[in-house]
């Protein structure tokens, strides 16, 4: 997954789950907010910590996938 800096995997977060730039936040979690209907905004403002680039690459990666 070339280009996806920002999606990891530890086994030790998360359970070794595709995540946001090792944080607690699960590239699944934002794929069902999207999906539901939420816009990157929107995710940003209930996640501050996250950023534009971190959804975007979460539909990439989801894409590939």
């Amino acid at each position: 997954m070339l280009g996806l800096d920002r999606i990891t995997f530890n086994p030790r977060i998360m359970a070794g789950q595709a995540c946001i730039r090792g944080m607690r936040v699960p590239v699944s979690l934002i794929l069902n907010l999207v999906a539901n209907g939420k816009t990157a905004e929107e995710i940003i403002e209930d996640y501050p910590y996250l950023e534009a680039e971190d959804i975007q690459q979460s539909l990439l990666y989801a894409a590939e996938i």
